[in-house]
């Protein structure tokens, strides 16, 4: 969005760099130096209009004060100008400030046309990502300066797509498709949040949004689409494109989050809420992926209910999943902070 320079030359500046502000993280859609102006005409109002109020405020307290010998007057005081004043121009101030933020918040829900549709599942607790050539990632790759589509959709609960440097913010609602837009400016990496509560590990819902030249982000894209053909190896990489990670530690990565870990559960007897115990095998790996709840494990009764994947994955996938788990039965599990 174009704004008037007169108008912007009339606002103070917080910021000697555009590319960077005092309040908000880099500058890296085109979204965001109109959202930083807003925000900074909006701080500057209500700066200019709270010292003088308040400075009034404070002196007529002391000169109409209660003491001895002074008497106020019975009279009501009224001046037509200034009553007019302080309604009519704040007023304005008013409209202006909703006529921008109508406007911005217009640019931000058009979206153009020929974009790079990215599809977006939010899961607890982790993003998933797919491309144009069905490649899937759990972090966010985009082209510098090409408009982005998000298509978004939930698997559970109530989520929030928010890249901070991009000043682009949108629920995703289970049940149905958000869309949301935006263009990517700079090339670099930059935080991506779920910024609506979502249950027991939302805060570590985080991944990043990698924003790359035409040339590398092709090249990407074709790497991603690219299964390991390695046994164990394509269990890790499934573990990490499926959610796994959002619950359960393996190896040194995943969340400590509401899930049993995998480190060195292997071959292990595995106490069931229900009663007994199982071995933990093939047998308890693949009906825990399709049934979660068939098995329940003791400790993590309280603990949210993990989805089921039955008709999500393949059997061959399965068998590397439970490769991946096998490898890591020499791990200690992590000890809980």
């Amino acid at each position: 969005m174009n704004l008037p320079l007169s108008l912007q030359s009339m606002i103070p500046s917080l910021f000697a760099d555009q590319n960077k502000t005092f309040w908000f993280p880099e500058q890296a859609s085109t979204f965001a130096k109109q959202v930083d102006f807003l925000y900074d005409v909006i701080l500057w109002i209500s700066i200019l209009f709270f010292i003088p109020i308040v400075a009034a405020m404070v002196y007529f307290m002391v000169k109409y004060r209660q003491r001895p010998g002074y008497k106020g007057s019975i009279e009501a005081l009224h001046n037509t100008f200034l009553e007019v004043t302080w309604s009519v121009v704040p007023t304005f101030i008013v409209v202006w400030i909703f006529w921008e933020g109508m406007v911005g918040f217009l640019d931000m829900t058009r979206v153009p046309p020929d974009t790079e549709d990215v599809k977006v599942t939010a899961s607890k607790w982790v993003w998933n990502f797919k491309y144009k050539n069905g490649a899937e990632s759990d972090k966010l790759y985009l082209q510098v300066g090409r408009d982005a589509k998000m298509i978004m959709r939930s698997n559970d609960v109530l989520h929030s797509f928010f890249v901070p440097a991009f000043r682009a913010k949108r629920d995703v609602v289970p049940g149905r498709y958000n869309y949301m837009w935006f263009q990517p400016t700079v090339e670099g990496t930059f935080d991506l949040f779920c910024t609506e509560y979502c249950g027991d590990n939302h805060s570590g819902m985080i991944t990043k949004a990698i924003v790359q030249n035409a040339e590398t982000y092709e090249n990407t894209l074709k790497e991603l689409a690219k299964e390991p053909e390695d046994l164990v190896a394509r269990g890790k990489w499934l573990y990490e494109k499926k959610a796994c990670k959002g619950c359960h530690y393996a190896g040194a990565e995943g969340a400590q989050g509401p899930g049993p870990t995998y480190n060195g559960s292997w071959g292990k007897p595995v106490p069931l809420a229900a009663g007994g115990e199982v071995t933990f095998d093939e047998n308890y790996v693949s009906e825990s992926i399709l049934n979660p709840i068939a098995k329940a494990r003791k400790g993590y009764e309280t603990a949210s209910a993990m989805p089921s994947y039955k008709g999500q994955l393949k059997e061959d996938q399965i068998e590397a999943i439970i490769a991946f788990i096998q490898s890591l039965q020499a791990s200690e599990p992590p000890k809980k902070k």
